[in-house]
Parts: structure tokens; C-alpha cells; sequence
């Protein structure tokens, strides 16, 4: 293509978002796979999804092939300005408090701690009250 080498930013990859005029970003490089989308065994909507943004990792969870790596080549019209593109940051889930499974068995035995003694000593008077009335 006559674009080989060009460096691109990811706005102007970005505006190449159509089934006429389809562009992608994968491992820093741009590629124009307008002519593929009808022969992409995936289908166009998993192409078209993809534009917009770095699709290295959609490209890889897929897993292609050697033969669909080697095809990318033709397709190839030059490299991204990895400057333009968002960092990804990693997802760091937020401090909760420590869950203590132990705590419904502590609640258990403080209750125990409680009834216990109260049914001895419900126990001892009820036996001493029957005991005085017979």
C-alpha cells in the first residue's frame, strides 16, 4: 500500500471506522482491512468493533493463526504513535475491610455464654420451687 511507514496518531486511525473504510491497530502497528471484512471468518462486526483503539489484545485472546499473522502483512499501511494511544492501567479492586468467617462462631458462643448460665439458673429455681410446693 502507499502508505508503508507512515506513522499515524490514534485520532486519525480513529475516523477509519466504517464497512468502506476500515482500519486497525494491533502490536503498535496500522492496518487496513477494509478489503477483509467480507472474508474474515469472525465476520465484519468483530472487525468494525475493534477500530478506534489498540486491538492487540482482542487480536490476541483470539489466538490466529501463523497463516492469518503472515496475511496481516498486505494489509499493513504503516506504524502507530504509541503516544497517542491511553495507557492501559491496571485494575486494582478497592480496600474492604477483612472478612472474618469466624465471626458468625464467635456470635454463637458469646450467645451460648449467656443462655447457658440463664437456663442452669432457670433450671435450679424451677427445681427448688417444685420441690417447696410438693
Amino acid at each position: 500500500m502507499g502508505g508503508e511507514g507512515k506513522v499515524f496518531t490514534l485520532a486519525e486511525v480513529s475516523v477509519h471506522n466504517t464497512p468502506q473504510d476500515c482500519w486497525l491497530i494491533i502490536n503498535e502497528k496500522v492496518y487496513d482491512v477494509t478489503k477483509f471484512l467480507e472474508d474474515h471468518p469472525g465476520g465484519d462486526e468483530v472487525l468494525l468493533s475493534a477500530t478506534g483503539k489498540d486491538a492487540t489484545d482482542d487480536f490476541e485472546d483470539v489466538g490466529h493463526s501463523d497463516s492469518a499473522r503472515d496475511m496481516m502483512k498486505e494489509y499493513y499501511v504503516g506504524e502507530i504513535d504509541a503516544s497517542t494511544i491511553p495507557k492501559k492501567t491496571k485494575y486494582i479492586p478497592p480496600k474492604q475491610p477483612h472478612y472474618n468467617q469466624d465471626k458468625t462462631s464467635e456470635f454463637i458462643i458469646k450467645l451460648l455464654q449467656f443462655l447457658v448460665p440463664l437456663a442452669i439458673l432457670g433450671l435450679a429455681v424451677g427445681i427448688r420451687f417444685y420441690t417447696k410446693t410438693t
